[in-house]
């Protein structure tokens, strides 16, 4: 029986960054999390421990820390392709890097002064190859609720069904979303995060929603209707679910406004929506 190697990458996970631009007294403030993964004809190490091939993962750091003060981080986009180019051009052995980065917010207090912003993240991934680049930018965490305008009903009911008909709930979920852009190229990497969030916040406002799936549909279908770069969003929404609290042991009706909010378990909706016409993203779901 044969044995061989199969799919292979290796980099470096989670490099924190913080950046700090200063313009006199007004300082400015970039915080990153940033993952390198690199793949090619890496079968010696794996096989016999020839290392001969192999750029350390601590060189990979390094870079990162590297071409942030050399040429500044800028758009998180832009950064991504820098260095994921870098690290094909310059070892013959590597044939795709992939850079996965994460912005974390902060609140501007004052001059230089700043506060951590809430959960929601900015992320971009860049991927470079021999056949090009492929950029996709997205968020995580952010979280969005609608007290009304929320039904589910016409299900599927067998032996083990007790849930009810809702036709009027609270509808509450946690976005993780990511679209892929149809080139690397862009004048504005930032407008079209910002025009891109925005759709799909106005979709969930605006959405009267019969389901989860409906939202995500919606919401997706409104980010592709406005945004011409994009060719592809992915979502993966959980269903934080609210459940009305029974008051009536203590002698009060509950007209919808008391809720307990349910951490565990939820349920979990994912999809993509995509241009007809757009090349197929053939990656995993959410891989880095």
């Amino acid at each position: 029986m044969d044995i061989v190697l199969g799919a292979h990458q290796y980099g470096k996970a989670e490099v924190r960054l913080v950046h700090v631009v200063r313009h006199g007294d007004r300082h400015q403030l970039t915080d990153l999390t940033v993952s390198v993964a690199l793949a090619g004809d890496l079968a010696d190490t794996h096989r016999t421990g020839d290392n001969a091939k192999v750029l350390p993962t601590d060189s990979q750091k390094n870079t990162v820390y590297a071409f942030a003060r050399r040429h500044g981080v800028g758009e998180i986009e832009d950064f991504g392709l820098r260095l994921a180019r870098h690290f094909v051009e310059s070892q013959a052995v590597i044939t795709r890097a992939t850079v996965h980065v994460q912005q974390h917010g902060w609140d501007r207090l004052g001059e230089h002064s700043f506060a951590r912003s809430g959960a929601e993240t900015r992320t971009a991934t860049v991927t470079v190859d021999g056949s090009g680049a492929v950029v996709v930018s997205g968020l995580t965490g952010m979280v969005l609720m609608n007290t009304t305008a929320s039904e589910f009903h016409g299900f599927v009911r067998d032996e083990y069904t007790t849930l009810p008909d809702a036709h009027d709930r609270v509808l509450a979920t946690a976005v993780d979303g990511r679209w892929r852009h149809a080139t690397s190229e862009s004048d504005d990497w930032a407008a079209s995060f910002t025009q891109a969030r925005r759709h799909l916040v106005e979709a969930f406002v605006g959405t009267h929603s019969l389901s989860l799936q409906q939202t995500l549909y919606a919401m997706g279908q409104r980010v592709l209707e406005h945004r011409p770069e994009i060719v592809e969003v992915r979502m993966s929404l959980p269903n934080r679910h609210h459940f009305l609290v029974d008051l009536a042991p203590f002698g009060l009706d509950n007209p919808n406004e008391v809720f307990y909010a349910a951490d565990r378990p939820y349920g979990l909706i994912e999809g993509a929506v995509r241009r007809d016409d757009a090349p197929r993203w053939e990656e995993s779901w959410w891989q880095a």
